[in-house]
């Protein structure tokens, strides 16, 4: 078997065979693969006999480890998508375990039979042959360019918003309607790119190089045709012969793969990949394979070309949910964009967060891809290395917006060096090219200087257009366009409309998309239901909501009896029932806005329309809520003993059901035309307020203020609530029970001269019907049920097209990065400015650095020894490190290296000690000792992810972290003279006063890795500095900036380890010493790199590894103990040769020397007077509390939400009770509206809790660093939430107060409002301490609804607490914050109010005939009886069931003398909520590592 360099290598195939795929002659593009073979002949000989011998697949030819095998496991894949194929562009062989050589194959129990090297282009050549076969035609397609011109909105400087900004916004509506008609004049429209020329022939790679901002992006978008966002796009775009314009046709041939990935994060890689075929895949196969079998084999392929076949069946995660790393995160981005088979292919940043061994292997694929399905393909990378740069047929330079360079790679660097420019030793193409657009990289040659060669972007520009390059390009494009009309073009092109036509199934002929929309339907059907499905924790939790709510009403309803007593309470129930089913919905509104960014892909990708998703998730949604709300109904209905008949049953299963579905398509509507979540909060609060009180519950029908009184008809729940009342009652009589009868007593026995008080009763007899009861208390008709129904299905249908219209004609979310934000300028800031400007200037003038003050006095020594970690895992542990030895001093720079999932992370996290889960064994040690409580508060480390308050400016962030991480005695003048010397270091003096935002609306992702950067040097960290991966994602330039700042911290004193992805060897130079890890965790090296690398060169020569002498030795070690997907070099372990190495001896004696001569300087410390914090609490409390306050300052969303939804809800009930009189209704309306102000637990609930968890995230990141302590966070958030909690109990008191016109005397109306207050402050503290015991915001979201419903149940207004079933009246009734509320509230509103029955509400008897109604009712009246007859003198009597509103309350259990002390036990449920928060901040840690 012979083992040859796979860059050497030239084509596997035979040329003679392949006249029109032979790759694109090109200086620099040698189509990579690795051809392994034992036979001498042919391959593709004998896979053409075993073709013909098998139509079916592929048989083995030669036993034993062969080519032809991996081959034929592939080739069966007969290319369905050549986007599959052009997926598969990485040669990427697969052995079970990556770091053991191919030998280990045989045992490898995923293999069947043997696996040998991938071979992508030998697979890819099948797959064409198979397609020809077929009849499949190519697609074939170039881009001319000329004249592209995009313009886009900027230079404006936003101010951040604050709170008094969110009311100028409200009442704004000019600026939205300008905006919307195209008028908006804020901002200045600037040029993004200018003036762009050029062309791509099929079959070419264009790589774009560029400073962060110069235009890459834009230039990848417009290629690809996504114009969405830019004010103008002018100048031609030629695709083949078709404009920008009739490309739109064929959208889903040119896609663009932006630089986040964005998946859904419970679906597993090939569930995710399985999606993407199933909307991609061809009508037409290659012969012999099926649809299924056929999507296996593409799945199978693609895991094995990126090396990712471990993942198949892990989740692919995001931030919250894990799932794989984000290097596999980006290749099944990468993946997945390969199956849309399109022709023209964009990638943006496409190696982020990749190894420079993956990286490469991305190249090759798209290289090889790219030659033989002739692709036009334009990609942007970061960091490219040489290896990289050389697969790239042409390189397009941009600065600044402006076109400096387009023509060969191979003659780049020659341009640029001719210009005058000096190249770095050392230093790739890719980066000396981009180095010189930067004003601060570029050097001249000898003899040139700014003066007389080119020194911005303009003149660049002015001598590219002056260059042989420029005339070439030129006349390629004449060409380009001569060659359209001849007759070979025109056939390719129309190939290409062939196979585009002939590629889509399922009545998709005339469509964009690639299967017809039910084939979108069913596809997405089948997602979603896997997406349910493996949701496990919200089903879980939904199920569980449901079964215990569904218990509780059935308990709290109990057997209820068909009697005049339990008709109220049977209105409670099903109102309740109804409501809680219909608000299981709202959960649709987050979910909707936040998977919009995945909508927007699929899109772009031509999967499926936005409106076959909303189709499809309501058959998925409803399919799973029918089964869930047939259990609840089951419970309730029989628990409750409503009627029982299975046609009432069937109703009442009906009505809650429709009324869910109305609700979730509703909610979804709200979301879909919503531009931000608080839009869609408002929205929400008003159109539900107005639904709830419209319902006729709360209150009836013909009370309704004419004006609100007709929302009833288009309000889905108070149909169902009139379907479910006529059910129940329309075909049952009720009994009179004796409460409800008048008079009543010993003395009354004769029912002709009872009468029942029932709405609905007749004089003379016990039976009440239920109709009759409806009708009057109601007004509604039992014969409506039907109609009602009819109305609902019409909303359902109505909410249905108006969730597919606005999914389809709504365009949210689909722009770039905003503009940048700032803080408001003062006289200090702009000082400050100004001299970090000088400074700048200063530094560009000496082209030297201006000597910095660092001086860092660091002595001490980490060491560690045989260290090894173990992780739970089910059914077991793993161990993710195993055995490592190293130290770091201070003055040095230790890189920390090794694949994608060898433990780098890991390692740093232990050594930070930062890890609380999992088990730690061997000894990390400072000068030979234990580390003590200083440790994590010496010790500096820069994480991964930049977690930041993203309402903070830059410099607030390092000032923050210099006040709490620098001595408490350091001056505060000298910290933040410090932290200006920082920032000037990290080159951020334009962005100061940025505020840091989100990666979505803020600084961009290389600034956000700086200010982490610079927030942990901001603490000038005494023992250690720690960096994970602090170069990715960034460019060249920076990335090679913080690796010579880093460079120069090491030489000023201080110790660093840091993890790093794709150093190129400019970069790898800076670093003294390296530690490479392996997966598994097991050490490959560990010592000096020495100059030039020779040291490591060395090592690696002498165990059979020679690096050629231009080889980047960072590239080519990873390759060599098997990284990527080559086989590691050699047949022994490389973990097992360095433990058996001499220099793992030396290391090991070189820690115990440095134990010995520190241990006496440790020993001089004394443990005791170490602190774990810096600051006392008082200096913490106060820097935290004052950042919280701005915060939230800064959070005018938020805040004024909250307000606005006070507002609200405050005075639209206010409005449907307005002017209440004194009749007897008025009195239940009176107890309704106080009943109103429960609502803001579940309206501040939500808000408070997602606040909570997001500055929990940013505290766990500062608590690591011992900033400050948990009692300072919470007492801070405790704090900022009071202010703003005082405003909204009053904007919500007054109008639901006075405007129904309750009493203003200031005992009642002072009372009144403190309930308010401490109702306000329950629910906020109720909502933090929620948040405080749960893990997430999701999860703390679950228990609302719960704890709502069960509050406003058991305080005595929807089941009178005597009705009450004992059980829950002895504890839960007295144990609910709520009964406290109400007894006070109602009690204070009625005691004393005199009430005066209106005609309608008086009860109508006789009295006996010797007898006037006064002489008849005495006894009773005697015996307390309640109410009061309008006229004593005649016999017709007419009784009015209340006098005063104390007989109204006192048979509920309530007492007018009880109401302070209920006001002191509400307190003190306030208390209870602050002790419970602030006890889970202390002892609970959610933050598990």
């Amino acid at each position: 078997m012979s083992e040859r360099d796979p860059e050497k290598q030239p084509a596997a195939a035979e040329p003679s065979q392949q006249p029109d795929y032979e790759p694109t002659p090109s200086s620099n593009s040698t189509p990579s693969s690795s051809s392994n073979s034992t036979a001498a002949a042919d391959p593709e000989a004998q896979r053409e006999a075993a073709r013909q011998s098998n139509p079916n697949g592929f048989s083995r030819i030669n036993a034993g480890v062969s080519v032809e095998q991996a081959e034929a496991d592939f080739a069966e894949l007969q290319r369905e998508l050549s986007g599959l194929s052009r997926a598969s562009r990485t040669r990427s062989h697969r052995v079970t375990d990556i770091e053991k050589g191919a030998d280990a194959t045989f045992e490898s129990p995923e293999s069947d039979g043997s696996v040998e090297i991938f071979d992508l282009e030998t697979t890819l050549r099948g797959d064409l042959d198979a397609e020809r076969e077929a009849g499949i035609k190519p697609k074939h397609i170039g881009v001319y360019w000329d004249g592209l011109t995009v313009k886009g909105m900027g230079g404006t400087t936003n101010f951040v918003k604050t709170f008094p900004d969110a009311f100028r916004d409200f009442v704004d509506y000019w600026t939205p309607l300008m905006k919307l008609l195209g008028r908006d004049n804020k901002g200045t429209e600037v040029t993004i790119l200018d003036n762009f020329k050029g062309i791509v022939n099929p079959g070419e790679m264009v790589l774009v190089l560029g400073k962060p901002g110069s235009g890459c992006t834009t230039f990848l978008k417009s290629i690809a045709n996504q114009r969405w966002g830019y004010t103008s796009v002018t100048g031609d775009v030629l695709y083949g012969p078709f404009t920008a314009k009739e490309f739109e046709q064929y959208r889903g041939e040119a896609v663009y793969n932006q630089e986040d990935d964005i998946h859904h994060a419970t679906l597993t890689v090939e569930q995710t990949l399985r999606f993407a075929l199933d909307t991609k895949i061809s009508n037409k196969l290659p012969a012999g394979t099926t649809k299924n079998k056929f999507k296996e084999n593409v799945i199978t392929m693609f895991l094995k070309m990126f090396n990712i076949e471990h993942t198949r069946k892990t989740v692919v995660g995001d931030a919250l949910v894990r799932g794989v790393s984000g290097g596999e995160r980006k290749r099944v981005s990468i993946a997945e964009m390969m199956i849309t088979n399109a022709c023209i292919l964009s990638w943006d940043q496409a190696n982020r967060g990749l190894d420079s061994s993956t990286a490469l292997d991305f190249a090759k694929s798209l290289r090889i891809q790219t030659n033989l399905y002739k692709t036009s393909t334009f990609v942007s990378l970061y960091q490219a290395s040489e290896n990289i740069y050389k697969q790239f047929d042409k390189v397009l330079v941009i600065d600044a917006g402006k076109q400096v360079y387009f023509g060969p790679t191979s003659e780049a660097r020659a341009y640029f060096e001719g210009l005058g420019f000096l190249p770095r030793p050392r230093q790739t193409t890719p980066d000396y090219v981009t180095g010189c657009t930067d004003e601060f990289e570029r050097a001249y040659s000898d003899g040139y200087s700014p003066q007389n060669a080119p020194h911005s972007a303009e003149t660049l520009t002015e001598a590219f257009e002056k260059s042989r390059f420029a005339k070439q390009m030129n006349a390629e494009m004449v060409e380009y366009k001569t060659k359209l009309e001849h007759d070979q073009e025109i056939a390719r092109h129309d190939d290409f409309r062939l196979a585009v036509r002939e590629s889509k199934r399922g009545g998709a002929k005339h469509s964009v998309y690639s299967v017809g929309f039910h084939l979108q339907v069913w596809a997405l059907m089948k997602r979603q239901f896997v997406l349910k499905l493996q949701d496990k924790l919200s089903l879980s939790l939904s199920w569980a909501r449901t079964i215990v709510i569904a218990i509780v009403l059935g308990t709290l309803y109990f057997n209820l009896q068909h009697t005049s007593a339990s008709a109220f309470s049977k209105g409670g129930l099903l109102f309740i029932s109804l409501l809680f089913n219909a608000f299981e919905a709202f959960s649709e509104l987050g979910s909707t806005m936040t998977g919009r960014p995945i909508v927007n892909k699929h899109k772009a990708y031509t999967f499926h329309r936005p409106s076959a998703l909303w189709i499809a998730q309501i058959f998925v949604d409803t399919a799973f809520s029918s089964v869930r709300i047939l259990v609840f109904a089951i419970i309730v209905y029989f628990m409750s003993n409503l009627t029982r008949t299975p046609g009432a049953f069937f109703i009442f299963y009906l009505m809650i059901l429709v009324g869910n579905i109305a609700m979730t398509l509703y909610f979804r509507a709200i979301a879909c035309m919503s531009p931000d979540f608080d839009y869609a909060i408002k929205f929400a609060v008003v159109t539900v307020t107005l639904f709830i009180l419209t319902s006729g519950y709360l209150i009836q029908y013909q009370s309704q203020q004419v004006w609100l009184r007709w929302i009833f008809w288009i309000n889905a729940l108070g149909l169902a609530f009139a379907s479910l009342m006529a059910n129940e009652f329309g075909g049952n009589n009720l009994t009179c029970s004796s409460e409800s009868l008048v008079p009543t007593g010993p003395l009354y026995g004769d029912i002709e001269h009872q009468v029942c008080t029932l709405a609905g009763s007749t004089p003379g007899t016990v039976e009440v019907n239920g109709g009759s009861y409806i009708t009057q208390a109601f007004s509604y008709a039992p014969e409506d049920l039907w109609r009602n129904f009819g109305i609902i299905m019409g909303i359902i249908v109505f909410f249905l097209i108006g969730n597919v219209v606005l999914g389809e004609f709504v365009k949210y979310g689909m722009g770039g990065n905003q503009a940048k934000v700032f803080a408001k300028p003062d006289s200090e800031r702009k000082a400050l400015n100004e001299a970090l400007a000088n400074k700048r200037l200063e530094r560009q003038k000496s082209k030297e650095d201006v000597e910095s003050a660092l001086k860092i006095e660091s002595s001490s020594i980490l060491t560690w020894e045989d260290l090894k970690y173990d992780v739970p895992v089910p059914g077991g542990t793993r161990r993710l490190l195993n055995g490592i030895y190293g130290y770091c001093k201070p003055g040095e720079l230790t890189a920390l290296m090794g694949a994608s999932g060898a433990g780098k992370t890991t390692l740093l996290d232990v050594l930070a000690s930062r890890k609380n889960i999992g088990v730690i064994a061997g000894d990390v040690l400072v000068d030979g000792a234990k580390p003590g409580k200083e440790f994590q508060r010496s010790t500096s480390y820069a994480e991964q992810l930049d977690m930041h308050d993203p309402t903070q400016t830059v410099r607030e962030a390092l000032r923050f972290s210099a006040d709490l991480r620098q001595p408490f005695e350091t001056p505060r003048e000298e910290k933040y003279a410090y932290v200006e010397e920082i920032m000037a270091l990290l080159e951020m003096e334009s962005i100061a006063d940025c505020i840091i935002g989100t990666p979505e609306a803020g600084l961009t992702v290389e600034q956000r890795k700086r200010v982490t950067i610079g927030v942990e040097l901001a603490a000038k960290p005494q023992l250690l500095l720690f960096l994970d991966e602090p170069t990715s994602g960034l460019d060249s330039q920076s990335a090679f900036n913080i690796v010579r700042f880093l460079k120069k911290l090491a030489a000023a004193g201080q110790a660093i380890v840091c993890t790093i992805h794709q150093p190129n060897a400019a970069l790898f130079e800076n670093f003294d010493r390296l530690l490479l890890l392996q997966r598994g965790g097991r050490c490959v090296y560990f010592g000096d790199i020495g100059s030039d690398a020779c040291i490591l060169r060395d090592y690696l020569a002498r165990h059979g590894a020679v690096a050629g002498p231009s080889d980047n030795i960072a590239e080519f070690m990873l390759e060599a103990i098997g990284a990527g997907s080559t086989p590691r070099v050699g047949n022994r372990d490389w973990a097992d040769i360095w433990d058996e190495s001499p220099e793992l001896a030396n290391a090991k004696d070189r820690i115990s020397q440095f134990k010995d001569s520190r241990r006496e300087a440790a020993s001089h410390i004394d443990q005791s007077l170490q602190r774990e914090y810096a600051s006392p609490l008082t200096h913490q409390l106060k820097v935290v509390i004052r950042r919280t306050y701005i915060s939230f300052w800064r959070s005018p969303n938020y805040l004024f939400t909250r307000l606005f939804n006070h507002v609200v809800i405050a005075l639209l009930t206010g409005l449907t009770y307005l002017r209440l009189d004194d009749s007897r209704s008025s009195l239940q309306y009176k107890v309704f509206v106080m009943f109103q102000v429960t609502v803001l637990p579940a309206l501040l609930m939500p808000q408070v809790e997602m606040m909570f968890v997001l500055k929990r995230a940013i505290f766990f990141r500062e608590q690591l660093s011992k900033m400050y302590s948990s009692f300072t966070f919470t007492l801070a958030m405790v704090l900022a939430e009071m202010p703003y909690s005082i405003v909204c109990s009053v904007v919500f008191f007054l109008p639901l107060y006075f405007v129904p016109g309750f009493q203003s005397e200031a005992s009642r109306a002072g009372y009144q409002y403190f309930m308010v207050l401490i109702t306000e402050l329950f629910a906020v503290t109720l909502g933090q301490c929620l948040a405080a015991i749960s893990p997430s915001a999701f999860v703390a979201s679950q228990f609302d609804p719960f704890i709502v419903i069960t509050f406003a149940l058991f305080c005595g207004v929807t089941i009178p607490a005597p009705q009450m079933p004992g059980f829950w009246r002895a504890w839960l009734y007295q144990l609910d914050p709520f009964t406290r509320l109400i007894g006070g509230t109602v009690t204070t509103a009625l005691a004393d109010l005199a009430v005066n029955c209106q005609p309608g509400e008086l009860s109508a008897f006789t009295a006996p005939g010797n007898q006037t109604c006064g002489e008849y009712m005495e006894p009773f009246f005697a015996a307390n009886g309640a109410g009061y007859i309008l006229d004593n003198a005649t016999q017709a009597c007419e009784y009015c069931a209340y006098k005063v509103g104390n007989q109204f309350y006192e048979p509920l259990g309530f007492k007018f003398d009880n109401r302070w002390r209920d006001l002191g036990i509400f307190l003190a449920f306030v208390g209870s909520n602050l002790i419970i928060l602030f006890s889970a901040g202390r002892f609970l840690n959610f933050n598990k590592r």
